[in-house]
């Protein structure tokens, strides 16, 4: 049965390059800041900037951790990254499955 009252969220970060994140990754990983991280290459993003649309290829880290660490999280990639406006954005987990949960919950409090 899933676990309710979940603590966990998963992080998502756009970075310009898979050196760039995996130099996040290290760091939020040595920091316990989360549990775990992926790295999706081959983002093709479109979006707003300085008044005109623009577009660039990026990969996209997936981490996880609990909403307690969000803040030193940020600060942490705002410490690190190239962008001026880094995307740093936290969905909650509704449900998950309860070993892994407690595993995320244990891995950043340790």
């Amino acid at each position: 049965m899933p676990q309710q009252s979940c603590k966990v969220v998963v992080i998502f970060i756009t970075c310009p390059s898979s050196d760039e994140a995996r130099c996040i990754i290290r760091s939020l990983l040595s920091k316990r800041l989360v549990a775990c991280a992926n790295i999706i290459k081959g983002i093709d993003s479109s979006f707003w900037w300085n008044g005109r649309i623009d577009k660039a290829k990026e990969v996209l880290i997936v981490a996880k951790t609990i909403r307690d660490k969000f803040r030193a999280l940020e600060n942490e990639v705002r410490r690190l990254h190239s962008y001026e406006v880094p995307e740093i954005i936290a969905l909650p987990v509704i449900f998950g499955s309860t070993g892994y949960i407690k595993w995320v919950e244990r891995e950043v409090k340790s």
